[in-house]
């Protein structure tokens, strides 16, 4: 139990801590190019010489045809220095660990080599063609000096802190600014971060929902996972251990997906899909098997984002956002489900059966079952018409 303790804190502290691979980075910033041209891109999350998300943009800066690009480091980033520092680009005193900012305007070759790394990136610092300097704060998001540059830039890209998610994504909409994040899957559910979805102002990016992120992080978590035996908490990726957290893309960009219209080649039939019992609804557990002529409200999971266009379906809410007909309550060591004062049918009490949240629809038997996952209420917008009896 003290292991469980200790590896629950070490986590909800090191959450902040997991970098981006740049391989996840390139496979789906490749679908935003067109965006980029001409613009400041601030990366508001990561050191300079350390984040796969710098790296990409400064080593296809003249690809992207990008104005400027910034980025910001905060104090005590785990992972800074472990390549370059601030002390050795300026060649002054010891900077490890200081916050400080990079900005890019011109990316060539410095030393005829005939290609472009960070080592040509780093001498167009020392040369003063590009900036580097310490940040008079801690190099937070929040401060007044990195909001100052938040409004400079045009797209944010960033992996930010996910215990701040909600924060993050509530300044970024405050201040109207594009941008590429990635941030945990729990967030679709958010009451903060939902309805922007909903509203047709934040959408999942292009890689799916169900892709399995690996990230960089501190040595002191991994070693953490290992001895706990948390095997599932890691994955080792050509001879590094890497942390598995379960992550998404999200984005406000406009992207090629949802314009596509999701072809329906099911029809509905009663006995195909369950209904609800706590509201008028049909239960979809693939996006797939989306009925083609159902008029009502669909449930379907989460990976529907994968697929949603606006002008195909309308996000109505979430199961949980649903008023609940059904009542319930503990008797003993079971929880009986009533309708009209009469218990209809009773479970094992469990801590997941008393939450409220939970949705309920008919068996085959007639009795309600519980459904295990979460649901996404929608509505076609463009119903195909009944088929003809023949």
């Amino acid at each position: 139990m003290a292991g469980n303790a200790n590896l629950n804190a070490a986590a909800k502290a090191r959450k902040d801590e997991f970098y981006t691979q740049l391989t996840d980075i390139e496979k789906e910033l490749r679908h935003y190019k067109k965006h980029f041209q001409g613009k400041t891109v601030f990366c508001n999350c990561d050191d300079p010489f350390e984040s796969s998300f710098f790296k990409y943009f400064v080593l296809n800066f003249n690809r992207l045809g990008l104005k400027k690009l910034i980025a910001t480091c905060y104090a005590g980033s785990p992972i800074a220095d472990r390549r370059l520092s601030l002390s050795d680009v300026t060649g002054g005193e010891e900077t490890k660990n200081r916050p400080y900012k990079a900005v890019v305007t011109r990316v060539y070759d410095t030393t005829g080599d005939g290609s472009v790394d960070m080592l040509d990136v780093a001498e167009l610092f020392k040369s003063g063609e590009n900036e580097l300097t310490e940040l008079e704060g801690d190099g937070d998001f929040r401060s007044l000096e990195c909001l100052a540059l938040l409004d400079e830039a045009d797209i944010v890209v960033t992996n930010p802190p996910f215990s701040l998610f909600r924060e993050y994504v509530a300044t970024l909409m405050e201040r109207e600014k594009k941008f590429v994040i990635i941030g945990p899957k729990s967030a679709l559910h958010y009451k903060e971060i939902f309805p922007l979805i909903k509203e047709n102002k934040v959408w999942v990016g292009m890689t799916p929902i169900s892709t399995d992120l690996h990230f960089m992080s501190p040595k002191s978590y991994i070693e953490q996972l290992i001895e706990s035996n948390r095997a599932s908490g890691y994955i080792i990726d050509n001879g590094e251990y890497m942390t598995r957290s379960p992550s998404i893309w999200l984005t406000n960009l406009d992207i090629k997906k949802r314009h596509e219209e999701l072809i329906l080649v099911k029809r509905y039939r009663p006995e195909d899909y369950p209904r609800y019992y706590n509201y008028d609804g049909i239960d979809v557990s693939q996006t797939a098997n989306i009925p083609c002529d159902y008029t009502g409200m669909i449930g379907v999971p989460d990976t529907f984002l994968d697929q949603y266009n606006p002008e195909q379906f309308e996000i109505i809410g979430m199961a949980t956002d649903v008023p609940k007909t059904m009542v319930h309550k503990v008797v003993g060591d079971e929880i009986q489900y009533l309708k009209d004062g009469v218990c209809i049918w009773s479970t094992p009490y469990t801590v997941t059966e008393r939450k409220a949240g939970n949705s309920l629809r008919i068996n085959d038997n007639g009795l309600p079952g519980k459904l295990p996952y979460s649901r996404i209420l929608i509505r076609n917008k463009h119903p195909e018409p009944p088929k003809e009896e023949t």
